[in-house]
């Protein structure tokens, strides 16, 4: 097959266009002469866009597969009548970023938003109705004036957020390839922004939303004649397509705690002298979202056995730690001396876990010293246990 000629211009706007716009030279490859395309052609073009340093005799070049940045250009020639006309060259990369135009809306979700102005003179944050995609479920997260925390003030950033991360278990990531769409409400097309050369993103408790700082800039945003905002109305949507899935299983997380509060429990036993099991359990209480229990030998345990009490507190509830998370708690066990009001207390710290559910002392209180009521410990076969417990951090499993 005989190779077709066609002619071609390059078209510059000096002080910028579109994304551009103030900022940048915006340089164009077209077709010269539209009357020699039949209508619904495509050219595939691959091509460089280069200035000439004239002080350093080199050129600065702009390819076609890798774009300066804040430059347009295209590295194809699709429908182009439909380009020109439309004025809507966006496919090139930009700080890693990717933004082309479809005819096709996003596949996955898609949010309408009216009266667009209120929204952003009230709100810093949208975030969207959950929706699934790949087994999982998402929204889009839209900060009508830049997101502030990171600093940012001319754009419009956009991302895309698993709607339950903290569900996932322990260990636990997707990755997922994404694009976030802006409807040309003129063109009836998509303006699409992407990660360039289909970048994986991971998803996972710590890190649990993706996007664009700068999707898009305000100033063109709002200028209707581009067609994302008209008549103070926009329509955004997502495709979202997980790749792989994983659990990582090695590795933890120790998170302090600042400022912890403090959960005490009074255990009241009466008729001591009756009690003829090895060892007695309290009711559970909850502590920092675990519950717990102290344990009482009244004859002693161990080396304590026969000469003490031995006392513990009791980590009551395994089900709520994976194997290999950790719980580190101050606690302090007391009698309550009703005679002199003493404070016959031990403090201790410990890692509770499902491997170290208990901690305590097998030697507590003397037990000759227990039984004798001037010493105010048992007052008419009735004592007081007491425990104070505080969490100071908690390991999981990432």
């Amino acid at each position: 097959m005989q190779p077709r000629l066609f002619g071609l211009k390059m078209q510059l706007y000096p002080k910028g266009r579109h994304l551009g716009t103030g900022t940048h030279l915006s340089l164009y490859l077209a077709p010269a002469d539209l009357t020699t395309l039949a209508p619904g052609s495509k050219i595939y073009a691959e091509f460089t866009l280069r200035i000439l340093d004239q002080v350093q005799a080199k050129h600065i070049v702009v390819p076609h597969s890798r774009n300066m940045v804040g430059q347009e250009s295209c590295h194809s020639l699709k429908s182009a009548k439909h380009w020109l006309s439309s004025e809507r060259c966006l496919l090139g990369e930009s700080r890693g970023i990717t933004r082309s135009v479809s005819d096709t809306p996003p596949t996955h979700y898609a949010v309408t938003i009216q009266l667009f102005s209120l929204l952003s003179k009230n709100a810093e944050k949208y975030e969207s109705a959950e929706f699934e995609a790949g087994g999982y479920k998402w929204k889009l997260v839209l900060h009508p004036n830049g997101n502030k925390s990171e600093n940012v003030s001319d754009h419009i950033s956009l991302y895309l957020a698993m709607a339950d991360a903290s569900s996932l278990p322990p260990g636990w990531e997707v990755s997922a390839v994404f694009r976030l769409f802006l409807l040309d409400q003129n063109q009836d097309n998509y303006l699409i922004v992407q990660d360039s050369q289909g970048k994986q993103r991971r998803f996972h408790r710590l890190k649990p939303e993706w996007g664009f700082d700068q999707f898009i800039p305000i100033k063109v945003f709002t200028d209707a004649s581009n067609g994302y905002l008209v008549d103070d109305t926009c329509a955004l949507g997502a495709e979202v397509f997980v790749s792989k899935e994983r659990s990582t299983g090695k590795g933890e997380c120790l998170e302090m705690i600042k400022d912890p509060g403090s959960f005490t429990h009074v255990w009241k036993i009466e008729n001591f002298s009756k009690l003829a099991s090895e060892y007695y359990y309290s009711k559970e209480f909850t502590a920092a979202g675990y519950k717990w229990k102290m344990q009482l030998y009244p004859k002693g345990r161990d080396s304590g056995t026969g000469n003490h009490l031995s006392l513990y507190l009791v980590l009551a509830d395994l089900t709520s730690l994976t194997p290999a998370s950790k719980i580190y708690v101050d606690y302090t066990l007391r009698i309550h001396d009703q005679v002199q009001a003493r404070d016959l207390s031990a403090e201790k710290n410990h890692w509770f876990s499902a491997s170290s559910r208990e901690s305590g002392w097998e030697k507590f209180l003397p037990l000759s010293f227990f039984l004798q009521p001037a010493n105010g410990c048992l007052v008419k076969d009735v004592c007081f246990f007491e425990a104070k417990v505080t969490i100071r951090g908690i390991a999981s499993t990432l």
